[in-house]
């Protein structure tokens, strides 16, 4: 497809995904929050609470029945469509980016499978992920919601673990976030709408609503309440190669993971009490503590010695040093024969028609300004070249390292 084409398609998806995306969780988020703050004190008959708000120069009065009203009113508005409509945008977003260019983002450099192969374990991922789920729910693990919640929190630590041995750290990040939010629009779908839709038709007509439905409902709401902040990182994950970019990357997304959850749990039940206050600073100290353990300079020796590797590159690039500064024009060398296949003003890649984000590395200048950005991704995390489809080695990476160490000098 025409790179134009695919960019504005990718735009035009994924405005889409976000808005209903806002939607759904908007609601959800406002649906949680009211539950837990109703006035349940001395509520009128047929109540089981009621709120006073004001927002946007009016005032509101929501009240919340035990059941139903005397009357079904003719218009009662269901929230479905924001959950169907983000996961039906979220799957084709996954197309466009990751199926459609699997060479360049979802593949793993060295995993041994080829496009379609990766593709067919994607899809697959999302089915398992939902059939697995659901089984448990259903399961004697559904009468124990917390060890319910802690096994199904380390299957998805596992599906992370897995995917990250046959796909890129940006493919297998995205692929436990498409599996996460199928379980969640599933739990709509197939378990709190149809619960719902039983409450009213029972209520219609006048018989007794199957009490197990409404229950399951619950439970499925819950998840779909503390899986959404983990969901939400994942969305802005490829920002970040140094999470994705990690050998422990699937470590640290759990890690991520759990402090989201801490995070939900605090606005979840501070209405009632303030007893798991403690889980804001432990999460904050948490993401203090990830971001050292996965900083580049954590661990690593004084002088550190790495093993020259041959080259499979078509085209040859001489790295062999000739005095103690390695020259700028060996490293302008490597950079034009590496990364600027994409990141150019002209790029040669049929994938792009305009350099990824913004990024072009054509001139000296330009090279010196995103000497950061290049050590991070190149160097450090070794997400770029993506693929490494121009077969940048790592003696090619230890000569950008070294050259940005000794101040990336370009005279």
């Amino acid at each position: 497809m025409d790179p134009h084409m695919t960019e504005w398609l990718n735009l035009l998806i994924r405005w889409v995904h976000m808005v209903v995306g806002v939607a759904w969780i908007g609601a959800s988020f406002y649906f949680v929050w009211l539950e837990n703050n109703l006035n349940r004190s001395n509520p009128k008959d047929g109540l089981s609470g009621d709120l006073w708000a004001i927002h946007g120069g009016g005032i509101y009065h929501l009240e919340k029945y035990k059941l139903a009203p005397p009357k079904m009113p003719d218009n009662l508005h269901w929230f479905k469509w924001e959950a169907y409509f983000t996961w039906i945008t979220g799957v084709c977003l996954l197309g466009v980016v990751y199926y459609l260019n699997a060479d360049l983002y979802l593949v793993a450099p060295g995993s041994g499978i080829d496009s379609t192969t990766a593709i067919a374990i994607g899809i697959g991922s999302l089915a398992v992920g939902w059939l697995v789920y659901s089984f448990l729910c259903d399961s004697f693990l559904g009468k124990t919601p917390v060890i319910l919640g802690v096994v199904l929190f380390l299957g998805l630590v596992a599906a992370a673990y897995g995917l990250t041995q046959v796909f890129s750290g940006r493919g297998a990040y995205i692929h436990v976030g498409a599996i996460i939010g199928t379980i969640m629009v599933g739990n709509v779908f197939f378990v709190i709408m149809p619960a719902q839709r039983n409450l009213v038709k029972a209520i219609e007509e006048n018989t007794e609503p199957d009490p197990r439905l409404p229950a399951k409902g619950l439970l499925r709401s819950r998840h779909n309440n503390y899986l959404t902040l983990p969901v939400l990182f994942i969305m802005i994950s490829n920002h970040f190669p140094s999470t994705y970019g990690s050998h422990y990357n699937w470590l640290i997304l759990a890690g991520l993971s759990v402090f989201s959850i801490l995070v939900r749990h605090y606005f979840n039940t501070r209405h009632g009490s303030q007893k798991f206050a403690w889980t804001i600073p432990v999460a904050a100290l948490g993401m203090i503590t990830l971001a050292f353990v996965t900083s580049p300079y954590a661990n690593q020796p004084a002088s550190p010695q790495v093993a020259h590797t041959e080259s499979h590159a078509t085209v040859n690039v001489d790295v062999e040093k000739d005095d103690a500064t390695s020259s700028f024009a060996k490293i302008n060398q490597v950079i034009q024969v590496r990364c600027t296949v994409c990141h150019s003003a002209t790029p040669t890649h049929a994938a792009f028609q305009t350099a990824p984000g913004g990024v072009m590395l054509d001139t000296p200048q330009e090279i010196k300004i995103n000497a950061s950005r290049i050590v991070a991704q190149s160097v450090t995390t070794k997400v770029m070249p993506l693929g490494n489809l121009t077969k940048m080695t790592d003696d090619e990476r230890v000569l950008i390292g070294e050259w940005v160490e000794q101040g990336a000098q370009i005279q």
